[in-house]
């Protein structure tokens, strides 16, 4: 309905209700979302026959006139549809991280700025209560608009600190019940402070979760301290390692089973029993829900890889443990099969880690007492040398799994560099353990990077995790800050002094990939590539972060898809590179009947025609069949042959028929059965015309097809042929939005009729390449699994449209045949569309000229077209056909041959057969042949008792009549005589023999 029918309420509810008894006609069995997730209840018929659409089914005149459920058999679709909203797909995997990570990440981020509030006295006196403030919020407050929870231990926010983190403790936790009284200062070993807290924030209604251990205390000189922090952050270390390890292990052989045996084999922890290491990976749907990782459905999940090391022995008392140490990533993988030349399929995986912004590492300065100052307060007297700037902002990172760029204060000595942190103190690195510092800037809008290679009687000095295996650390400077003009002022000139302590190194690539991580304010790391080698290696080192974040992104919505497998030809493409075709290039054009298409065609092949050789396949009009693939194929076959030797190659333009899916036209090009003549074409561009006055069968109901011939992924330009000139028409508006709901990605041109009026247009219908291009490739592999192999079944359209095509010898009378045309729209009937013709088109003679005439109508959009015929190229499919053939083609539902014969008979010449010559009655004689019996025998003799006086007849009673007392004998005389002449006139023409409009 148009906005203005809408308006008026009575007619909108009753447009609803025929609407859906239209929908629902043809159906036996109808299912129904009965319950929504977390809120099931039992499948009752009866309810549903309460909702108002379903009893305004049975209203009389406007419903189906009995109850719905009488009818139709329901079914409850609740559970099937469950498992399609909690499988994640590229839009919800969007929502995933534009949304719930966002806020998933801000409640750490509320976490460090409370823990940040402690300062090295106070933060004694915290409890876990306190510390988990934050992730309890979070977590409480989702589950009150949360149907779904889950009492899995492993699936709830906890804080625990020191040795009260035991295996005991962790089973017992329970969030609502936080405890006050565990705090810093007692839960260490023997009452002492603790060295460390286990914490784990979970998504209350998503599969979002991962778990952390953060220390109290340092582990590097020269603050005192005792050895739990460094021993508790090595066996931390490992723990990260076997996750990470883990994950990537599981990415390649989906077998948990495997990973987990792998890990506790090789963590690194062989100085503890394996009985203390639990090591998990578990698949969480959205709701949070855990699920069997034999499940199918767990394919399209994320996981969540965590490992536990619990019960950790104290190495000074005996029968004293020091807690545990956890640590959790959710991750998302993704996998897609991979079809080789050779035939065999191989499978090409990758992964993404959605919690790596979370830092792995953290600790906060408790009470402590310095060792040493190694910074005299005499400036020129210090063990670093003389100053040579002032403390200014810098970041620090290294490449260990532990380290993420933090930001503190650097200030350049002599002999040495210094670097203030809020968490790690201070840092010194002194030139009796650096052994090069190199300087890596490469535009004065970009951070520069110093790396600094540090000899291993460094690392007592370093915070543990910036220890890296290649024993380097980088330093980002600021574009523009007081370091940064510092170091070329005061720094730089002072090492091309070889005396001076320090010696600045040449930037090499290494300086460029580690400068290039201050780049980003978060690293999404992971990523893993199987033998077909995608993209890039994957070393660490030469990742490009951003480029792999929409890789990982295309990769996974192939693999959400299912496990078709993508052709080996295409990763190019799907995965950018650049290839190269001395191919026949195909352009498809698609189009309703009535859209024009025939008219862009020879538009672009007049246009076009010296730039080379131009061959149109338009489908044979000798069957009614919509669309034959076999046909076009030996059409492309007979290119070839008649292609042999040297020269250009033509282009192909192929016109698709009315009703047919382009994606059946597309795969019928791209899949010959003939391997040598598949391999000589390529698809360059797919347009679809549309007309938007021809487009609608009634209301806003579009023809069969329509939307299909639009399809994205495969169509890259729509052809809008009518309305041009009014871009406002009502009618014009929805179209296009419909067509833009069904293709997003698609050019729109103007182009009244087909002819199209720019250049940049032209280039567009007939480019080689829009066909090829990623995102066109990567939406059929979504939307279409199976096209690759041409099994991809379009099935057929809402609406059956049959065509029927009517042969005949004489020709038409014009003006009849413009009429009857005409008279076509008034006669359209409403659903279901029985008798409706809505396109007649074919080669006919009319009586006024010898030359045969190509004509076309569209019923619904009034577009009569009446044109000479032109002779086809050799190879077009109608070529065989001889010039003195007529014909025409009928679309419509549900048509007879018989009922087109007769509406065809009504635009022929009329003739005095037979059949309109018939034998007079009483009841045929018209009022104009009787005056005429009147006038000839109104003077015969009258019977007795009547006198005429020369105006009426009068009997001997006085009464008047106008028409002689006998005049029904005459009546009876004239239909005799009358009779004899039509026989006479009837037997002369069979001895005649007048053909038929449909005699041979």
């Amino acid at each position: 309905m148009t906005e203005a029918e809408y308006e008026d309420e009575e007619a909108a509810e009753e447009f609803k209700i025929s609407s859906f008894v239209t929908m629902v006609q043809d159906c036996y069995r109808i299912g129904v979302p009965y319950s929504s997730q977390g809120h099931i209840q039992k499948f009752d018929m009866f309810m549903v026959e309460k909702w108002p659409l379903i009893q305004a089914f049975a209203l009389e005149g406007i419903g189906g006139g009995s109850f719905f459920t009488i009818k139709y058999k329901l079914m409850d679709m609740s559970e099937k549809l469950w498992q399609v909203y909690n499988r994640l797909d590229p839009v919800s995997l969007d929502s995933l991280l534009s949304e719930d990570l966002v806020s998933f990440e801000k409640q750490w981020s509320g976490f460090f700025s409370s823990m940040d509030l402690e300062n090295h006295l106070s933060i004694l006196e915290l409890s876990e209560a306190q510390a988990g403030e934050a992730f309890r919020t979070y977590y409480c407050h989702g589950l009150i608009s949360s149907n779904i929870t889950d009492k899995s231990k492993s699936r709830q926010p906890f804080v625990l600190f020191g040795k009260h983190s035991s295996l005991a403790d962790l089973e017992s936790y329970s969030f609502n019940f936080p405890s006050e009284s565990h705090q810093v200062r007692n839960t260490g070993p023997q009452g002492s402070s603790a060295s460390h807290m286990v914490l784990q924030c979970v998504s209350p209604k998503g599969p979002l979760a991962c778990s952390r251990t953060y220390f109290f205390g340092t582990t590097h000189t020269p603050y005192l301290g005792n050895l739990f922090p460094r021993l508790m952050s090595q066996i931390y270390s490992a723990t990260v390692q076997a996750v990470l390890s883990g994950i990537k292990c599981y990415s390649c052989t989906s077998s948990a089973t495997k990973v987990r045996k792998k890990i506790l084999s090789g963590t690194g922890l062989c100085f503890l029993q394996m009985s203390k290491c639990e090591f998990s990976i578990k698949a969480v749907n959205k709701q949070g829900r855990i699920i069997p990782l034999t499940d199918e459905e767990s394919h399209y999940v994320v996981k969540t890889a965590s490992m536990t090391v619990h019960d950790i022995p104290d190495p000074h008392q005996d029968g004293w443990d020091l807690g545990s140490v956890v640590f959790s990533e959710s991750f998302l993988e993704s996998s897609i099969n991979i079809q080789q030349k050779d035939g065999t399929v191989s499978s090409d995986s990758c992964y993404t880690i959605l919690t790596t912004t979370v830092p792995r590492y953290a600790c906060w300065l408790v009470c402590v007492r310095l060792k040493t100052y190694f910074i005299l307060q005499r400036e020129e007297d210090t063990c670093l040398g003389t100053a040579l700037t002032v403390a200014d902002a810098a970041y620090v990172f290294s490449s260990s799994q532990l380290s993420t760029p933090e930001e503190g204060k650097i200030i350049f000595f002599s002999e040495g560099l210094l670097f203030i942190h809020s968490q790690y103190g201070s840092i010194t690195l002194s030139k009796d353990h650096i052994n090069t510092i190199k300087f890596y800037d490469p535009d004065s809008s970009a951070v520069a990077s110093v790396l600094v290679e540090y000899k291993s009687s460094l690392l007592p000095y370093l915070p543990f995790p910036l220890h890296s295996s290649d024993q380097c650390l980088v330093f980002g400077l600021q574009p523009r800050s007081k370091s940064h003009r510092a170091f070329y002022s005061k720094v730089r000139p002072l090492t091309r002094d070889v005396r001076q302590g320090l010696t600045l190194g040449r930037h090499t690539d290494k300086m460029s990939i580690a400068g290039s991580y201050f780049h980003h304010a978060y690293i999404i790391e992971g990523f893993l590539y199987s033998s077909a080698k995608l993209l890039f290696s994957a070393s660490r080192s030469s990742l490009d972060w951003p480029k792999f974040v929409t890789w990982f992104l295309q990769h996974f919505a192939l693999s959400s898809i299912g496990q078709e497998p993508i052709l080996y030809d295409h990763l190019g493409v799907l995965f950018p590179s650049v290839s190269t075709s001395t191919k026949v290039v195909v352009t498809i054009i698609s189009g309703l009947p009535g859209s024009h298409k025939n008219r862009l065609c020879n538009f672009l092949v007049q246009l076009n025609k010296e730039c080379g050789r131009w061959v149109v396949y338009e489908p044979s009009s000798d069957t009614s069949d919509s669309f034959s693939a076999s046909h076009l194929q030996q059409y492309m076959s007979s290119i070839l042959e008649s292609q042999r030797g040297p020269g250009c190659k033509p282009r192909l333009l192929v016109l698709s028929p009315g009703y047919t899916d382009v994606l059946d036209v597309v795969q019928a090009v791209l899949f010959h059965p003939d391997p040598v003549v598949q391999g000589c074409f390529t698809i360059g561009a797919v347009t679809a015309c549309v007309d938007p006055l021809a487009s609608c069968m009634a209301h806003r109901f579009v023809f069969p097809k329509m939307l299909e011939q639009c399809s994205q992924g495969i169509v890259s330009t729509v052809v809008f042929t009518g309305l041009t000139a009014e871009k406002k028409h009502p009618l014009m508006q929805h179209v296009q939005q419909l067509v833009r709901s069904a293709n997003p990605t698609a050019a729109f041109i103007q182009a009244e009729r087909g002819a199209v009026t720019r250049n940049e247009d032209v280039n567009l219908i007939l480019s080689e390449s829009c066909f090829s291009e990623p995102q066109m490739l990567r939406a059929r592999y979504v939307l279409y699994p199976g096209w690759c192999k041409g099994r991809f079944f379009s099935g057929s359209g809402s609406l059956v449209l049959t065509q029927h095509r009517v042969v005949f010898s004489r020709p038409l009378e014009r003006p009849l045949f413009v009429t009857r045309c005409k008279a076509l729209k008034s006669s359209l009937r409403p659903s279901p569309f029985r008798g409706n013709v809505y396109n007649v088109w074919g080669k006919v003679r009319f009586s006024d000229s010898d030359q045969l005439m190509d004509v076309s109508y569209n019923t619904v959009s009034g577009s009569l077209s009446i044109v000479p015929h032109q002779s086809t190229d050799a190879l077009t499919p109608d070529s065989k056909e001889t010039n003195t053939s007529c014909f025409l083609i009928f679309d419509g539902v549900g048509l007879t041959e018989d009922g087109l014969k007769d509406w065809l008979r009504l635009c022929a010449k009329e003739v005095d057969t037979k059949s309109c010559a018939l034998k007079k009655t009483k009841s045929t004689i018209s009022p104009q042949e009787i005056r005429s019996i009147h006038m000839t025998r109104h003077l015969d003799p009258l019977p007795p008792g009547y006198f005429y006086n020369g105006f009426q007849y009068v009997d001997i009673f006085g009464e008047k009549i106008n028409f002689h007392p006998n005049m029904e004998e005459f009546i009876e005389e004239y239909i005799v005589e009358a009779n004899k002449e039509i026989e006479l006139f009837n037997r002369q023409l069979e001895l005649q023999g007048q053909p038929d409009l449909f005699d041979p």
